[in-house]
């Protein structure tokens, strides 16, 4: 969210509140309560910590204005009332949000370190250009992008085009990294050799289940095809059966 370093803070106020109209949640995590709709029993309520925002006769009201007569509520945290409409709605949207403002030359240098020391803000200029480089580098940790490099077997790994992949969304271990690549390449990969942070020897032996780091470099060794038939010069290159019994016999000869 882009904000202008010298106007108030109700600018961001009024931002934030208009996306939480529209059930955007912007830097939290969605509340720890586990509910689930019933055809019958009634409503089962079971709390594991204390409440102080909400009790058990404040959740039945709640669930009667929603109509609901038969459900299953477990609070795992001290949640609000807000928290539990959000998940019996069950359409809200958690994500990562970071405030930038801009024009900081325009402002005090007080005003820039009051902004920058708040949670999840980051102050720049784009017109003098200042601290791009660290809006970039907080933006690609928000994202928690990672960059794999392949390498082909018997070649240099290609810096050049890295495959990019996300822990929140489809994950960054080697199984992810052989569906970026192709979606066969899992059933014939043998093992995975990794080098980089995430790797405990350089290279280590890995399954699909290792977790990749930022800028690792990944090998996949597929598994080799066994021809039958015998190797070198005793493989069989006929359709003709192996044993002598499995042989089609043939009609006597006419006297």
């Amino acid at each position: 969210m882009v904000l202008d370093a010298s106007k108030s803070e109700g600018h961001r106020q009024i931002l934030t509140k208009e996306l939480e109209a529209v059930g955007l949640r912007l830097n939290k995590k969605p509340p720890q309560i586990y509910f689930k709709k019933k055809k019958t029993g009634g409503i089962s309520f079971n709390t594991t910590a204390p409440l102080t925002h909400i009790d058990e006769k404040l959740c039945y009201q709640i669930l009667h204005e929603y109509k609901i007569h038969n459900a299953e509520v477990l609070f795992r945290e001290n949640a609000t009332v807000d928290d539990f409409i959000d998940v019996i709605e069950g359409n809200r949207k958690y994500i990562k949000c970071v405030y930038v403002y801009n024009k900081i030359d325009v402002v005090g240098i007080d005003d820039v370190d009051r902004l920058a020391r708040q949670p999840n803000s980051i102050v720049i200029s784009c017109n003098l250009k200042l601290n791009l480089d660290r809006l970039l580098a907080r933006m690609w940790d928000e994202m928690g992008l990672v960059r794999v490099y392949s390498k082909p077997q018997g070649q240099q790994p290609d810096f050049d085009e890295p495959f990019v992949l996300s822990s929140d969304r489809g994950g960054c271990t080697v199984e992810d990294f052989c569906n970026h690549v192709h979606r066969t390449l899992v059933k014939d990969m043998k093992y995975a050799l990794v080098w980089g942070t995430s790797a405990r020897h350089n290279p280590q032996n890995c399954g699909l289940s290792q977790h990749l780091e930022d800028e690792d470099v990944v090998q996949v060794v597929k598994k080799k095809e066994r021809d039958e038939g015998g190797r070198g010069r005793f493989k069989s290159h006929s359709n003709a059966p192996a044993r002598i019994a499995d042989r089609e016999k043939k009609a006597p000869l006419k006297q």
